[in-house]
C-alpha cells in the first residue's frame, strides 16, 4: 500500500539512511533519473542526482545541508538543478526532513522534490545554480564557504564564514586567503591545499583556520576548483565544517586514557620497585652475620645490581613524566638515521646475524626536530627490532615523502611479531611483551614524536614481524602574497 501511494505521488521521493544511502524511492524518482530500483537502492543520493563530473561542488554543499538537518533535527528547504535521464536541466524544489525514532534520534531523512522548471520559467529566469547553493550554505553557521581567484585572493565570503571566522565581507574581500590558513597549521597550509586541488580537482583534509582574533579553529576542509560557464578554472571554493566540539570530545577521551595510564603507571612502579627492594633487604639481612669474604662480595654485587635496576627505572619514569621542550632545528631525516646506526652495537644487542637494509628516498624536504630526541626514538625502535630476532633476521629502514606533508620512516623487522591483543597497549607505560625491561621505551618514544607534531603507529603479525611507522611534518613554505 505504501509503495502504491508513493508511486502515485506527483513528487520525487527518496528515503535515506543516516549516511545518505537510498533505502526506498518512488516511481517519479525512477522516471526522472532513468534508473530502476536495482541501480538506485543502496547508492548515495548525491551520486544518483548529480552524476555529471562538474557536480563535485554541489555534492559537497548538499552534504553539508544534510549534515545540519540530521545534527539539528530540523527540515531544510532548497532549490537545485539536476540533469534528467535525457540530459536536460530540471529545477527542483527540495524538502529534506529528518526521520526520528522512538528515542528521538535521527535515523534517516525523507527527501521530497517538486519539479518547478516550467513554473519558474514563466515567472523569472532560472537562478544561477552555484549562487543558489552558496546562499543555502551561507546560512549554516557550522560551515564556512568562501571563494578565491586563481591567485588565492578572496572574492566571496559567506555568512557562515563571517560567523565562524569573525571577519565581515567588507574586511576580508580581496585579502589573500593566507590570512585564514597560516603555514604552521595542521593540514599543510594554503599552498599545500591548492597544490593538491590543482592536481586532482578536489582535496579534503583536517586543518585549522584562523579567526580575525588569531584563534585557531579545527575544521574539516574541502577545496574544489571553481569552473566558469565555459568549464575553465576561475578560482577555488572552500567549504569548512567546524569540528571544535568533536575535538573537545577527543580531548576528554584522551584525558580519560591518561588517567588509565596513570593508574597503570602507579601499579607498575610499585611492582617494579618492590621486587628489587625485597631482594636488597633480604640479602642485606643475610650479610649482617656473613664472615666469608667471597660470599660477602657476591651478595654486595647482587645488591648493587638491584640498586642499578631501580636507578634505571627511576630515570625512565622521569623521562616519561618530565615535559622536555624539544630544541628544534632543520633536519634531514636520512642523516638522523645514519647517526643512530653506529650506536646499536653499543647497546648490548647481538649484531652478527642481523642484516640492515636501507631504502632511503633522496632529496626530501627537511623537518623541524630535536636531533637527540629523534635519535633516542629511532635507537629504541631498532633495539626492539634486534631483540625480537634472537635467531637473526633482517631490519629494513625505509624513508619516504608522504603526501608532500610528512617525512615517513618505517622500521620493519622479521622477528617474532606482537600478538593482536597487545597492539592497543603497546605505547602504554609499563606495558611490555619482553621478560626484561621497564616497558617505558615506547611510551617515551610516543611522547617525543607527539611533541614534534608527528605520529607513530605499529603493524604486526605473529611469526612474521613488525613495522613501526613514524610521520614527521615537513617545514612548510611561507604563503606568498599574504596581506
Amino acid at each position: 500500500m505504501l509503495h502504491k501511494l508513493l508511486d502515485n505521488a506527483g513528487v520525487i521521493v527518496f528515503y535515506l539512511d543516516r549516511k545518505g544511502s537510498i533505502l526506498l524511492c518512488n516511481k517519479k524518482a525512477r522516471e526522472i533519473t532513468g534508473l530502476d530500483d536495482e541501480n538506485i537502492a543502496g547508492k548515495n543520493w548525491l551520486e544518483i542526482l548529480f552524476r555529471d563530473k562538474t557536480s563535485a561542488i554541489k555534492k559537497d554543499m548538499l552534504k553539508a545541508v544534510m549534515d545540519e538537518s540530521m545534527g539539528l533535527k530540523r527540515e531544510k528547504d532548497f532549490e537545485g538543478v539536476i540533469l534528467d535521464k535525457d540530459g536536460n536541466e530540471r529545477l527542483i524544489s527540495w524538502n529534506l526532513a529528518p526521520v526520528q525514532n522512538e528515542g528521538d534520534q535521527a535515523e534517516g531523512n525523507i527527501l521530497v522534490g517538486q519539479d518547478i522548471t516550467e513554473a519558474r520559467e514563466k515567472t523569472c529566469p532560472s537562478k544561477n545554480i552555484d549562487k543558489t547553493f552558496k546562499e543555502i550554505l551561507s546560512g549554516i553557521k557550522e560551515y564556512a564557504l568562501y571563494l578565491t581567484n586563481p591567485e588565492g585572493f578572496i572574492t566571496y565570503f559567506g555568512m557562515g564564514s563571517e560567523a565562524m571566522l569573525g571577519w565581515s565581507k567588507q574586511e576580508i574581500i580581496f585579502k589573500h586567503a593566507g590570512v585564514l590558513h597560516y603555514p604552521g597549521s595542521s593540514g599543510g597550509g594554503l599552498e599545500h591545499i591548492l597544490k593538491n586541488v590543482r592536481k586532482s580537482g578536489k582535496y579534503e583534509t583536517e586543518a585549522e583556520l584562523v579567526t580575525k582574533s588569531g584563534q585557531a579553529i579545527p575544521v574539516i576542509l574541502t577545496a574544489n576548483r571553481f569552473l566558469d560557464s565555459g568549464g575553465k578554472a576561475s578560482g577555488y571554493i572552500f567549504i569548512a565544517k567546524d569540528i571544535t566540539e568533536r575535538k573537545k570530545m577527543e580531548y576528554q577521551a584522551f584525558q580519560a586514557e591518561k588517567l588509565a595510564a596513570l593508574g597503570q603507571l602507579s601499579a607498575g612502579i610499585a611492582h617494579e620497585i618492590n621486587n628489587p627492594l625485597l631482594v636488597i633487604s633480604g640479602r642485606a639481612e643475610l650479610l649482617k652475620g656473613e664472615k666469608d669474604g667471597q660470599k660477602l662480595k657476591k651478595g654486595l654485587n647482587l645488591i648493587d645490581a638491584q640498586a642499578q635496576r631501580i636507578r634505571r627505572l627511576v630515570d625512565g619514569i622521569l623521562k616519561f613524566s618530565r615535559k622536555t621542550t624539544p630544541v628544534f632545528e632543520k633536519l634531514d631525516v636520512n642523516e638522523v638515521i645514519e647517526l643512530v646506526l653506529p650506536l646499536i652495537c653499543c647497546n648490548a644487542v647481538p649484531t652478527a646475524e642481523i642484516e640492515i637494509k636501507k631504502e632511503f628516498e633522496k632529496n626530501m624536504p627537511r623537518i623541524k626536530g630535536d636531533s637527540h630526541q629523534l635519535q633516542e626514538v629511532l635507537l629504541n625502535l631498532l633495539i626492539n627490532a634486534y631483540q625480537s630476532m634472537p635467531e637473526g633476521g633482517t631490519v629494513t629502514i625505509t624513508t619516504g615523502n608522504f603526501q608532500d606533508l610528512y617525512a615517513q620512516v618505517c622500521i620493519t623487522d622479521t622477528g617474532a611479531g606482537i600478538p593482536a591483543q597487545h597492539l592497543k597497549n603497546i605505547f602504554m607505560p609499563f606495558f611490555s611483551t619482553k621478560d626484561s625491561g621497564t616497558g617505558l621505551g615506547l611510551s617515551i618514544s610516543h611522547n617525543i614524536i607527539k611533541s614534534h607534531n608527528g605520529s607513530i603507529e605499529v603493524e604486526s603479525q605473529v611469526g612474521k614481524g613488525s613495522t613501526f611507522t613514524i610521520k614527521l611534518p615537513f617545514i612548510q613554505k611561507e604563503v606568498p602574497g599574504v596581506l
